[in-house]
């Protein structure tokens, strides 16, 4: 059935439903009150667990490529989709984390201050165009028109590392000057 939507017609869905997904994202993290509360012990560990999902991610889309590469289809494939299930389990920590806990105020000061928020404001803008790419990529895997997968793919994959990466790098440099300011 999925083979049967035209590229037009997907595009446009896809198109759709990542501006759906980025107002959503914007309004829940930006615009909504939280909930202010850490009181559930496994909020506090979520950050870590948002990471770890980013590096598990950047890890299969590496080994995707890899395998591509290789001429290993099915491996390439089975790391695509771990991938995207990676993406999509940290997308749900992400949410559950901004849901109790909020916005996190960096406090650090100095040369690190332009450098954190260099570094979140590329992993904000690219994982904006990460959305309808990864989508667009995996529309074009499933309905097998795979010519159109491979040149999509060739913009996705490092748009994605580079959102997975930078992720770890936000939560790693978070971890750092937000702990020194509490102790």
């Amino acid at each position: 059935m999925i083979e049967k939507i035209s590229d037009k017609a997907a595009l446009r869905y896809i198109s759709l439903l990542s501006a759906a997904v980025v107002a959503f994202l914007f309004w829940y993290i930006y615009l909504r009150d939280s909930s202010g509360t850490t009181e559930h012990g496994f909020v506090n560990s979520l950050p870590l667990v948002n990471a770890c999902l980013n590096g598990i991610s950047a890890t299969f889309v590496a080994f995707g490529i890899f395998f591509i590469m290789q001429g290993n289809k099915s491996s390439h494939a089975f790391c695509m989709v771990t991938a995207t299930l990676s993406s999509a389990l940290f997308l749900v920590s992400y949410l559950t984390y901004h849901y109790f806990h909020g916005d996190t105020k960096f406090p650090g000061q100095g040369l690190i201050r332009p450098v954190y928020f260099f570094i979140l404001i590329s992993h904000i803008i690219t994982s904006v165009i990460a959305l309808p790419l990864i989508f667009t990529t995996l529309f074009f895997a499933i309905s097998k028109r795979f010519d159109k997968h491979k040149k999509v793919a060739a913009w996705t994959y490092p748009v994605w590392l580079y959102v997975s990466i930078t992720g770890i790098l936000v939560y790693l440099v978070l971890k750092h000057y937000v702990v020194k300011a509490v102790v």
